[in-house]
C-alpha cells in the first residue's frame, strides 16, 4: 500500500518545508534590522555634519572669515571624530585636518561625497573606514569642508552582523526543532488515520480515529472521517438487516402459501377447487409476498437517504392539499366500517418532502386506524401548524390502541403486538413511518387517544411532525 511510505515522506519533506519558511521569514527580519540600524547609523552620523557645518557658518556670517579659521583650527584640535578643511578664495589651503579635499573637481555649490580614509589604530593596524562629509562655497568664495568618519558606524554594524549572524543560527536551530515537532505530531496523526483506515479495509467496521480534542485541523479531519464510518457502518448494519429481515419475513408466507397450494392441489384432484381458483390463490399469496419485499427494500432506501441528509427527490408542496386528497380517499373506507371518519386541516402548510413517500406514510396510520377501530368508533384525521412553527399531522382513533411500554417497540420492522395477530399485515407499516419520518429529518410520536368511552378505547394519536418550508 502507498500511503505508509507517503506518511514516511511527509514528516521529512514538512521538517524542510517548516524550516525553510521559518529560516526565510526570520532572515527577511534580521536583514530589516541590519538595513534599519545601518541607515539610522549614517543619518545621525550626516545630521551631526549638518549640525557642525550651520554653526561654523554661523560664526562666519558672524564674525568673518577669520573667526572661522580660528574656530576650525580649534575643532581640528578638540574633534577626533571629525573632519574639516578650510580653503580661501584663491584655492589655497588656510587650515584643517585635511590637506587636500576628497571631492575633486568640485565646481561650487554645497555637495556631499562619501570617501575612505586610512587611519592608524594604537595597536599599529592601518584600517580604512568611510567617511561622510560635505563641501560648500562661503559667500567670500571660501570653500569649507566638513566631515565624519563612520569608523565607530561601522564597528557598531559589524557588531551589530555578528549579532545577528548568532541570532540567525538560534532561528535555525529553533526552526529545524519546532520543524521535527510538527512533523513528528502529523507523522503520529497520519499513523492513527493509516490504522484506521487499514482496519476498514481488513473488515473492521467498527475502527475509529482517536480524536485529540484539540480542535485542529486534524482533529476536524478525524471527526470527518469518524463520521464517515459511522454511517457507513449504519448502511451495512441496514443492509444487513434488511437481507435478514426479508429472509425472516418471506419464510412464513413461503410456507403458507406451499401448504395452500398443496391443499389446493389435493382438493383439485377430489374434485372440491378448480385449477383457476388454486392459480388464484397463488398469485394473492405471491402479490403479499411482493409487497412486504417492496416495503422492507422502501425502508432500506430511506434509512440510507437519512444517512445521506438528503431527502430523495424532495420538492415543495402544501401538507394541507396532500391531507385533503386522503381524508377524501379514507372517508369512505371508514364510513363501510361504520366508523366517523373526520378531518380538520388548516391551509398553507408548506413543506419540503417526497410526496409519494409521505402519502404512503400518512396513509399507513389512517389505515391502520380504520383497520383497528372497532365498528361504532371514530377515527379523525388533522393537518395543523404547531406554535413553535413546525407542521403536524395527526391521525387519533378509539381503538384498542398501544401499551406506553411498547410505543418505542412498535416502530420497528416485524413487530406485531397481540391484538393484531388476527388480522392480515407483515409488521412493516408503521416501520415504513419512521423511516419516511428519519428520512425527512422528522418524527414520530405515539400517545394514548380520548380514552375510554362507550367500552371503546383507550384509543391512539399517531402524529407525524416535519419542519417548514424554508
Amino acid at each position: 500500500m502507498k500511503l505508509p511510505s507517503l506518511f514516511r515522506r511527509t514528516p521529512f519533506r514538512l521538517t524542510l518545508l517548516f524550516l525553510a519558511l521559518f529560516a526565510t521569514a526570520a532572515a527577511a527580519v534580521l536583514a530589516w534590522v541590519y538595513v534599519a540600524s545601518a541607515n539610522e547609523a549614517r543619518l545621525r552620523a550626516e545630521e551631526a555634519v549638518r549640525t557642525e557645518v550651520t554653526t561654523l557658518t554661523g560664526i562666519y556670517d558672524a564674525r568673518g572669515f577669520d573667526a572661522l579659521n580660528m574656530a576650525v583650527i580649534d575643532r581640528t584640535l578638540t574633534r577626533d571624530s571629525f573632519l574639516y578643511l578650510l580653503i580661501d578664495a584663491d584655492g589655497n589651503r588656510v587650515t584643517g585636518s585635511l590637506n587636500v579635499s576628497p571631492i575633486q573637481d568640485y565646481e561650487g555649490g554645497t555637495v556631499w561625497h562619501t570617501f575612505p580614509m586610512t587611519d592608524t589604530l594604537p595597536d599599529g593596524r592601518v584600517v580604512r573606514p568611510q567617511s561622510r562629509g560635505v563641501q560648500m562655497t562661503l559667500r567670500g568664495g571660501e570653500q569649507l569642508f566638513v566631515g565624519q568618519s563612520l569608523g565607530d558606524t561601522e564597528a557598531y554594524l559589524a557588531r551589530l552582523t555578528q549579532a545577528l549572524w548568532g541570532a540567525m543560527g538560534i532561528v535555525v536551530l529553533l526552526g529545524l526543532i519546532g520543524g521535527l515537532l510538527v512533523s513528528r505530531n502529523l507523522e503520529a496523526a497520519m499513523a492513527r488515520l493509516n490504522r484506521t483506515v487499514l482496519a476498514v479495509q481488513d473488515g473492521d467496521l467498527k475502527a475509529r480515529v482517536a480524536v485529540r480534542g484539540s480542535g485542529d485541523e486534524l482533529d476536524e479531519l478525524g471527526q470527518g472521517l469518524n463520521g464517515m464510518l459511522d454511517r457507513l457502518e449504519a448502511s451495512m448494519a441496514s443492509i444487513r438487516h434488511a437481507g435478514d429481515a426479508i429472509a425472516h419475513d418471506l419464510r412464513s408466507p413461503l410456507t403458507r402459501m406451499r401448504a395452500k397450494l398443496e391443499v389446493a392441489l389435493i382438493d383439485a384432484e377430489a374434485g372440491k377447487v378448480s385449477g383457476p381458483e388454486a392459480l388464484e390463490l397463488a398469485l394473492s399469496e405471491a402479490d403479499d409476498l411482493l409487497k412486504t419485499f417492496n416495503t422492507v427494500l422502501a425502508i432500506a432506501r430511506l434509512q440510507a437517504a437519512a444517512g445521506s441528509g438528503r431527502i430523495p427527490d424532495a420538492k415543495r408542496f402544501d401538507a394541507a392539499d396532500l391531507a385533503a386528497d386522503l381524508a377524501e380517499l379514507y372517508e369512505p373506507a371508514g364510513e363501510d366500517k361504520g366508523l366517523e371518519f373526520s378531518a380538520e386541516i388548516e391551509r398553507g402548510l408548506e413543506i419540503m418532502a417526497n410526496r409519494p413517500f409521505l402519502t404512503q406514510a400518512l396513509a399507513n396510520i389512517i389505515d391502520n386506524a380504520i383497520k383497528y377501530t372497532p365498528e361504532g368508533g371514530a377515527v379523525k384525521l388533522r393537518a395543523r401548524r404547531r406554535s413553535s412553527g413546525e407542521i403536524e399531522f395527526s391521525v387519533t382513533d378509539t381503538g384498542p390502541g398501544v401499551p406506553e411500554e411498547d410505543r418505542e417497540r412498535v416502530i420497528e420492522r416485524f413487530v406485531r403486538l397481540d391484538n393484531s395477530r388476527t388480522e392480515p399485515g407483515s409488521g412493516l407499516g408503521l416501520a415504513l413511518v419512521g423511516a419516511v419520518m428519519e428520512a425527512h429529518g422528522g418524527r414520530i410520536q405515539l400517545d394514548e387517544g380520548p380514552g375510554v368511552y362507550n367500552g371503546q378505547g383507550p384509543g391512539l394519536r399517531v402524529a407525524l411532525v416535519l419542519a417548514p418550508a424554508p
